[in-house]
C-alpha cells in the first residue's frame, strides 16, 4: 500500500491540528530592522545623509525584503528594483549630478549598507552604474557626455556597466589587451571582457581599451553597436539577482565623440577604482549587519531544551563577538568615508577598509549561519544568501590578496607585488 504524495505547497499549507502537539516549527520573523548601533557610531549623522538612509531602509523593507529571495534563487535579474531605485535617487554613489539633491559620500556610503542589508544583487548594481560607469563619465566625460548620460544613468532611463576586466585579467587589470585602433571618424575596438555587471541587458558600456599610444583610454559603447556580443555568465553561486556577461567585442565602431577625452592612462582607471574601495566596505557592513540581525531574531525565537537559544552562555558570547566585529566594520567605513571627504583618503587606507570589512563580514555569516542550525542554510532565512554573496564581496574590486600587498607595501616599503 502506498503513501498518497503531497506537494511541498499542500504540506506547507496543513494546519497544525492535523500534527501531533509540539513538531510544528513556528514561522520565523527575521526580517525586522532593529536599530545596531551599539556604540554610538552612528549618532551625529546630520538630517540629509539619515533621509537617504530611510529611504534606502524603507524601500529594503517595503519592496525588497518580501521578494528577493526568489529572485535570487531564480537567479533573475529584477530590474524593476533597479528603476526604483533611480526613482529614489539611490543609485548614484555619491556621483554629483546637475538637477539632482547633492549626495555626500557618506550618504551614499550608508545607502550602500541598506540595501546591502536587504540584497547585494542590488548594492552591487549600484556600484555597477553610479559606482563604476557614471563615476567614469563624471570624472573623465565632456560636457556634453556628462550632459546625455548622467542624469539618465542616475533615474534608471538608461543602464550603464563599467568594462575593465577580462578573461586573462583580472587582479592584473593593468595589463589589459582589449585594443582600439583609431579608424575614420572614430575607433575600433576588438577583445574580451569578462565578469561585467549590466553588460547584457541593454543600454551603455564604458569600455577601457589600449589605443596605439600604449595606454588606457575609455570608450563609451552602446550594447546595441554591431559586433557587440555579450552573453550572461551563468552558474553564479553568490550575486545571483545580477547578471554578468562575457562581452566580445569584433571591430566594434565607436566615433570619436564617445571617447572619454579625460581618460588618458591606467592612473584614471586606478581613481575611479579608488573612490569605490569604500563603498564595497559600506556593502560588507550591510551584509553583516543582514548576517547578524537574523542571528540576534532567530535565537530570540528559536526554543530548544526548552528554552530559546538566546537563554544559552554561549548563543549569547557569539552574538556579543558578533556585535563587536560589527561596530569594528562600522567605524572603519566610517572613519575611511570621513577622510575621503576632506580629501585626506589614501590608497592604503581605502585598501584597509575593503580588506578589514569584508574579511570580518565572511566571519560574522559564518557565525550566524552556524547558529542558526540546518535552517541557516534555507535561502529564506536571508543568512545563506548573504554569506554567499560576502564571497563576490571579497572578491571584486580587488582581492584580499591584492589589498594585502598594498597594506604591506605601505608597512615595509617594499613592493611584493610579482
Amino acid at each position: 500500500m502506498t503513501t498518497p504524495s503531497i506537494t511541498a505547497q499542500e504540506a506547507h499549507t496543513r494546519v497544525p491540528e492535523e500534527f501531533p502537539a509540539g513538531t510544528v516549527e513556528p514561522e520565523y520573523v527575521l526580517t525586522d530592522p532593529p536599530e545596531i548601533d551599539p556604540a554610538g557610531v552612528f549618532v551625529n549623522i546630520g538630517a540629509a545623509d539619515r533621509a537617504y538612509w530611510a529611504r534606502a531602509r524603507t524601500f529594503v523593507q517595503e519592496e525588497v525584503l518580501p521578494v528577493i529571495g526568489g529572485y535570487w534563487e531564480r537567479a533573475e535579474y529584477p530590474l524593476h528594483l533597479v528603476r526604483r531605485m533611480g526613482e529614489l535617487d539611490l543609485l548614484r554613489d555619491g556621483v554629483q549630478v546637475e538637477g539632482f539633491a547633492p549626495m555626500s559620500k557618506l550618504a551614499a556610503g550608508l545607502v550602500s549598507m541598506e540595501i546591502s542589508r536587504g540584497d547585494g544583487s542590488l548594492s552591487t548594481a549600484i556600484g555597477v552604474q553610479g559606482g563604476l560607469a557614471m563615476r567614469s563619465i563624471a570624472y573623465c566625460g565632456s560636457g556634453e557626455q556628462k550632459d546625455r548620460w548622467l542624469p539618465a544613468l542616475s533615474r534608471a532611463d538608461d543602464f550603464a556597466a563599467f568594462g575593465l576586466t577580462e578573461p586573462t585579467h583580472g587582479s592584473d587589470s593593468v595589463g589589459l589587451e582589449t585594443s582600439a585602433t583609431r579608424t575614420d571618424g572614430g575607433f575600433l575596438l576588438n577583445g574580451e571582457k569578462k565578469w561585467i555587471g549590466n553588460g547584457s541587458i541593454g543600454g551603455l558600456t564604458v569600455i577601457w581599451a589600449r589605443a596605439e599610444d600604449g595606454q588606457v583610454h575609455g570608450y563609451l559603447v552602446p550594447q546595441e553597436s554591431p559586433g557587440y556580443r555579450a552573453t550572461v555568465i551563468e552558474g553564479k553561486s553568490s550575486l545571483r539577482a545580477i547578471w554578468q556577461a562575457h562581452i566580445r567585442l569584433e571591430n566594434v565602431f565607436v566615433p570619436a565623440s564617445n571617447e572619454l577625452p579625460g581618460a588618458t592612462s591606467f592612473k584614471d582607471v586606478a581613481r575611479i577604482l579608488l573612490a569605490t574601495r569604500v563603498s564595497v566596505a559600506w556593502c560588507a557592513v550591510g551584509q553583516a549587519t543582514a548576517c547578524y540581525e537574523t542571528a540576534v531574531q532567530y535565537a530570540a525565537q528559536r526554543k530548544q531544551f526548552g528554552r530559546p537559544l538566546a537563554a544559552s552562555q554561549i548563543v549569547q558570547e557569539r552574538l556579543a563577538r558578533m556585535q563587536s566585529e560589527l561596530v569594528t566594520m562600522q567605524l572603519m567605513a566610517l572613519q575611511a568615508t570621513r577622510l575621503d571627504e576632506t580629501g585626506n583618503l589614501t590608497p592604503e587606507q581605502a585598501s584597509l577598509a575593503k580588506f578589514t570589512c569584508t574579511r570580518t563580514a565572511r566571519t560574522i555569516a559564518a557565525n550566524a549561519r552556524d547558529l542558526l542550525g540546518g535552517n541557516g542554510i534555507l535561502v529564506a532565512n536571508r543568512v545563506a544568501r548573504h554569506m554567499a554573496d560576502i564571497e563576490a564581496l571579497h572578491t571584486y574590486e580587488g582581492t584580499e590578496t591584492i589589498q594585502a600587498l598594498i597594506i604591506g607595501r605601505s608597512i615595509t616599503g617594499i613592493s611584493a607585488f610579482a
